[in-house]
């Protein structure tokens, strides 16, 4: 009787263990956002105010390709992050996440992107950075704002989807959580004038584009600032004249330290640009700033 009762205890430990194991694989680090205000909120500046960390093209890590929702989710599961994404339209206008043109390089198909239809994409099969195929197929930018509810904030990186259809998608308000990436002051403008609940990423590195964004006329809260690709002296004063306005600046790492060729250089590097106090860094490898942003 004893013999059984502490093979019961043992199954019933082992038993307890899988499920917390389960259940902290499955607990994610969200950022929920509901409405205009708390996005604002959100990419207000304040002093001593935590890194914000961007998953550039969703992230990646082994395994986890880029702009793919299994990688996002991968990324929160340690740590909070939003996500840099690319829209792309298919031969039959379907917005799917895509940073190339063609699908050679991050997929198990080739072609351009425009020459396909969705169904054709569809049975594609996404490949990893260190280029291993994945069963994660190439998803819907209506996928991925669906599951990203509640979960996480989207900067779309614009891959020639006509303005129009941004509108169209966003003005019902039902994606409270989206900043939209600008490559010019007109397009800011065709938003703004369009649209109330979203924030643009403008970028904003040198005294002249402060000048021409500020002739928009478009308000500071519904900024993020683009200001380079390392934290520099160079945009010291530029930087602290934004913070006075309440926008937060941004630097994008992936055509710098990112590319170092190991994890090890790349965390040392990261460490150097925290000490120096980013508001917000984009980079291909959240995962290696978990436990690193505080």
């Amino acid at each position: 009787m004893k013999q059984s009762i502490e093979k019961i205890l043992l199954v019933c430990s082992i038993l307890l263990f899988f499920v917390i194991e389960v259940c902290a694989q499955k607990k994610l680090h969200t950022i929920r956002v509901r409405n205009m205000s708390e996005l604002q909120q959100f990419f207000h500046y304040e002093d001593g105010k935590p890194v914000i960390i961007s998953g550039h093209r969703g992230g990646m890590l082994p395994g986890y390709p880029e702009n793919s929702i299994e990688a996002m989710e991968k990324t929160l599961s340690l740590l909070p992050s939003f996500f840099e994404i690319d829209p792309r339209l298919t031969k039959d206008s379907v917005m799917i996440l895509m940073h190339d043109e063609d699908l050679k390089r991050t997929t198990n198909m080739k072609g351009k992107v425009s020459e396909l239809t969705y169904e054709q994409i569809s049975k594609a099969r996404l490949k990893d950075r260190q280029g291993n195929f994945t069963d994660f197929k190439v998803p819907t930018l209506k996928e991925v704002l669906d599951w990203g509810k509640d979960k996480t904030i989207f900067n779309l990186d614009n891959k020639k989807i006509p303005w129009s259809m941004y509108v169209d998608l966003l003005k019902s308000g039902d994606y409270p959580n989206i900043v939209l990436s600008v490559r010019s002051m007109e397009e800011a403008l065709y938003y703004y004038e369009r649209l109330d609940n979203v924030m643009f990423c403008v970028a904003i590195k040198s005294d002249a584009d402060l000048k021409a964004f500020q002739a928009t006329g478009i308000p500071y809260n519904r900024i993020i600032a683009y200001v380079g690709d390392a934290v520099s002296d160079k945009t010291r004063e530029l930087c602290d004249f934004l913070h006075r306005k309440g926008v937060m600046c941004f630097y994008s790492f992936p055509p710098t330290f990112d590319k170092l060729k190991t994890d090890e250089e790349r965390i040392r590097a990261y460490c150097a640009e925290l000490i120096k106090r980013p508001d917000i860094i984009e980079t291909d490898y959240p995962a290696l700033f978990a436990g690193l942003q505080q």
